[in-house]
């Protein structure tokens, strides 16, 4: 398939709605002109890639009305369907699929142009300035990556219970959550996320063999700042 084969099926679909359509216009791929309307500009490309996101922002200084036009069968667009169109929302740019065999093309609109309004999620919002508030420090460089795991807030408090564990023993959760002035030390003792603690019974805990082993990789990045 080669970009020119896009072309006439696409023109075909705006010649259906009352545009007069004309290739290679300038730098624009395709421009359909109906009455005194922004006239529609549409990007052709075999794939979806970075070049024709650019060429499209690019002509909106032509004209609002924007398209980006790609295969039905693009990979490309296919693995990243939801983001590419989220991407494509958020520049006020429409995105069109086109269908190319010799019994029959189709052209489907995904996208129309439009100002973008983003939505906001006030629970998301609140749970990461909260995590920012509690984190002590700043343990995690940004681009770290998470495969050994992710320095929380929740993690910080886990290890300076088991540090105190450590270095006093057997303990009650009450007199831990009193020597680091924590109020959720019970909490994380009961759950136990990681498995570093053990319950003697009484209220009583101690460092568990697991957390004996993991303490001494994640405490240097836990006093990072």
């Amino acid at each position: 398939m080669k970009e020119i084969d896009l072309y006439n099926p696409m023109k075909r679909f705006l010649e259906n709605q009352g545009y007069e359509v004309k290739g290679e216009i300038g730098e624009c791929d395709i421009m359909a002109v109906r009455g005194t309307e922004d006239p529609v500009v549409v990007e052709l490309k075999l794939s979806f890639s970075l070049d024709v996101l650019l060429q499209a922002v690019n002509r909106l200084s032509i004209s609002s009305v924007v398209y980006v036009g790609i295969p039905l069968s693009c990979r490309a667009f296919r693995k990243r369907r939801r983001r590419i169109i989220k991407l494509l929302r958020m520049l006020g740019i429409g995105l069109i699929l086109i269908s190319v065999n010799s019994k029959r093309s189709r052209v489907e609109v995904v996208l129309d142009p439009g100002e973008y309004r983003p939505r906001i999620h006030p629970k998301r919002r609140e749970q990461l300035l909260g995590e920012f508030e509690r984190r002590r420090g700043d343990p995690m460089p940004g681009g770290s990556g998470r495969r050994r795991g992710m320095m929380t807030a929740y993690r910080q408090n886990a290890i300076r219970i088991a540090q105190y564990l450590t270095e006093n023993g057997p303990t009650k959760a009450s007199v831990i959550a009193h020597a680091i002035e924590e109020s959720e030390v019970r909490a994380i003792l009961y759950r136990n996320v990681y498995g570093w603690f053990d319950r003697l019974g009484g209220g009583v805990y101690q460092i568990s063999p697991r957390g004996i082993a993991d303490l001494a990789t994640w405490t240097a990045c836990s006093q990072a700042s």
